[in-house]
């Protein structure tokens, strides 16, 4: 071992130690109005700025089975016009003052995002209360984001393939469960979206009993909350109920998913199963054992295909926990001419994972990791506000983030070890996903189960 190298250890050695027990979230004033919406307020007065995010409960999983996508075309058509302000005036009004708002939808939720000066504060406040109470939705505004949506995809799949590898992926995985929905939509499904769906959307699932409103900075917290609820008080409930879901069985058996590039240069995989949720007991060893994996620069994955095997330029181990266990999966890409190659190294390396897991030194290694990047993540107003309206939508305590840096730094070798085989899917229950020429690989491939074929020029994720 190197002196800088033993240096840097030591030196993460001891970041670590004294991260584990101090990062703790500040308190945080909760207010339940009486038609379910709640309002979380922080003062952080340190810099005259406010952050806030505003979560509406819901999100893909509320969208019509042939309208994948209506959730996130509604979360952008939030910021193209509000009260009486068009789209243009309200971009104007925000870039006016140097503010940022922005929208996006996830599978389970709806989030707006925004930070402005505390001088400004009253104007945010007054936008979103216009984006939330008033939106625009104009016929014109929508039929102009379909079309750009659907261009957007149709660009990303001649270019931008490695970022729909994980789309393909969950839907053939999660398959008719929630989970398995296209957050952004296929070409198919939006083209399908007119703005009377926008408005039933709004009418079934945006309202008071599904909103979290969480501000952070250099504000009045009773002011604001008087604000707030005056606001937002009276606020109707959604017409519709969030829908029941049932947690996703874990695959048993082989499948393999092949979407035809045609000659492409490169293939891209996906190979995983269902995982955990977000509440999972044991986060922490998880955590590390997925640092290790394929979470960091110099996880096995990377060291063993990039590194050494030179076969790709990124291989990584993800995890999607949200409410109900989601997926755990390896992703990569390689030369057409490697791909079986590349898939076949992986498979290998998550055989390895379970057999011999990582020496103590190593997890050692991806306690520090993780010590070192956990508590910039908690530094600015709108960081703070986004983690607030995280744990309420999810129903966590602060303990969640409180407890994280003592359960990594306590995390036993033997339960890190251990979580591998209860979490990690073994070798024989897998599914695949390919991204390629399946001319040239189509044989090849068929040994690691039933092959389903589609083409990418399909206008869907899902056969």
């Amino acid at each position: 071992m190197s002196r800088l190298l033993a240096t840097c250890l030591m030196f993460c050695a001891f970041a670590g130690t004294a991260f584990a027990g101090d990062v703790t979230l500040p308190d945080v004033t909760r207010t339940e109005l009486d038609n379910g919406a709640v309002l979380l307020l922080h003062e952080k007065r340190d810099v005259p700025l406010v952050g806030a995010q505003i979560v509406i409960r819901g999100g893909a999983v509320t969208d019509p089975d042939d309208r994948a996508g209506l959730s996130s075309l509604f979360a952008a058509m939030l910021e193209r016009g509000a009260g009486e302000r068009d789209a243009a005036d309200f971009a104007e009004a925000i870039d006016a003052v140097g503010g940022s708002l922005s929208t996006e939808a996830g599978l389970e939720s709806i989030s707006i995002n925004a930070e402005f000066l505390s001088r400004d504060a009253g104007l945010m406040v007054e936008l979103l209360t216009d984006m939330l109470l008033a939106p625009a939705l104009s016929s014109a505004e929508v039929n102009k984001l379909r079309e750009r949506r659907i261009n957007q995809l149709r660009a990303v799949k001649d270019s931008g393939l490695q970022s729909l590898v994980h789309v393909y992926g969950k839907a053939f995985l999660f398959e008719e469960h929630p989970y398995a929905v296209a957050v952004d939509g296929s070409e198919e499904s939006i083209a399908k979206i007119r703005q009377r769906d926008l408005l039933a959307y709004y009418r079934d699932h945006v309202g008071g009993d599904r909103l979290i409103i969480s501000i952070v900075g250099d504000i009045d917290s009773a002011a604001m909350i008087d604000r707030l609820s005056a606001a937002f008080g009276e606020w109707r409930a959604a017409e519709a109920e969030l829908p029941e879901i049932a947690p996703a069985a874990p695959l048993e058996g082989r499948r393999v998913l092949l979407v035809d590039t045609g000659d492409a240069a490169q293939s891209y995989f996906w190979i995983g199963n269902v995982g955990v949720a977000v509440d999972f007991a044991q986060r922490a060893e998880l955590d590390i054992a997925n640092t290790l994996f394929g979470g960091r620069f110099t996880s096995l994955l990377m060291n063993e295909m990039r590194t050494k095997a030179g076969l790709t330029y990124g291989a990584r181990s993800t995890l999607t926990r949200p409410s109900l266990p989601g997926s755990i999966a390896i992703t990569s890409f390689t030369k057409s001419e490697t791909t079986i190659e590349a898939i076949d190294l992986a498979l290998s390396l998550l055989a390895q994972l379970h057999e011999t897991g990582f020496d103590e030194p190593t997890i050692q290694s991806g306690k520090n990791y993780i010590l070192g990047h956990f508590p910039p993540r908690l530094e600015t107003a709108s960081q703070l506000a986004s983690q607030f309206a995280d744990l309420e939508a999810y129903g966590l305590s602060a303990s969640f983030i409180n407890e994280y840096g003592d359960a990594i730094a306590a995390a036993d070798p033997e339960a890190v070890r251990a979580i591998i085989g209860d979490v990690y899917p073994n070798l024989d229950n897998l599914v695949f996903v390919v991204l390629g020429n399946a001319e040239l690989i189509r044989d090849d491939i068929a040994k690691y189960g039933p092959i389903t074929e589609l083409s990418i020029t399909e206008p869907r994720f899902r056969p």
